[in-house]
């Protein structure tokens, strides 16, 4: 199966099947190698969104001693064959102190080929972006920003205790980020068939029993 059928399918499923699927896979890891703490949160959700990461590192606080063109992230998203979930650190000292995605960046990034964003950090114009119809997680907001610029791109970031690098797999929901090894994928999408299909006869034994129990 290629990427692009994988990603569609694990479309169908949430990132807690996913994770009980994982573990049917390959057994319990650390949580901070499969998915983000309760810190991020999602501020305009609809479904699930997969893709693939493109990755930032940015200041948006004070001058940094060295920048790079905010181009070149948006070239990343640009040139990638497949949907991308933009994922940027706010590497300030005072980190979340200033907002790193708000709509304008949105626009640019669904205009590109982003289906997602995702923050260590804050974000703002949360109206706009849903207008722009951009999913946002993040993990605080402000109103304002200084100096934004953008220090690296497609290196290693960490959001929410979670390390993510260009080219993983995410899946993100309400309830987080999971992140999907590549050499998984296929395996941990025919487990969640079998996840699904287990949790929904658990749920349907579960409401026959309370049906009994009335009488």
């Amino acid at each position: 199966m290629d990427l692009n059928k994988i990603i569609n399918k694990f479309k169908e499923f949430d990132s807690a099947t996913v994770q009980n699927a994982m573990i049917l896979v390959r057994g319990y890891v650390d949580a901070n190698i499969d998915y983000t703490s309760p810190k991020l949160k999602s501020y305009n959700f609809d479904e699930p969104i997969v893709g693939i990461a493109v990755t930032g590192k940015v200041t948006p606080l004070n001058e940094p001693n060295s920048k790079i063109d905010f181009n070149d992230l948006y070239g990343n998203i640009k040139k990638n064959e497949f949907p991308v979930i933009v994922v940027l650190e706010d590497v300030e000292k005072e980190k979340g102190r200033a907002a790193i995605i708000g709509d304008v960046m949105a626009n640019m990034a669904r205009i590109l080929g982003a289906v997602g964003m995702v923050a260590e950090g804050s974000i703002r114009d949360i109206p706009g972006i849903k207008k722009a119809n951009m999913p946002v997680w993040g993990t605080g907001r402000v109103p304002g920003h200084g100096p934004f610029n953008l220090i690296e791109t497609q290196t290693l970031v960490e959001v929410a205790k979670l390390k993510i690098s260009p080219g993983d797999l995410l899946i993100a929901d309400e309830d987080g980020i999971t992140k999907i090894p590549l050499d998984i994928a296929e395996e941990t999408l025919e487990k969640c068939v079998q996840v699904r299909q287990k949790e929904s006869e658990m749920m349907l034994e579960n409401n026959v029993n309370k049906k009994f129990e009335l009488y």
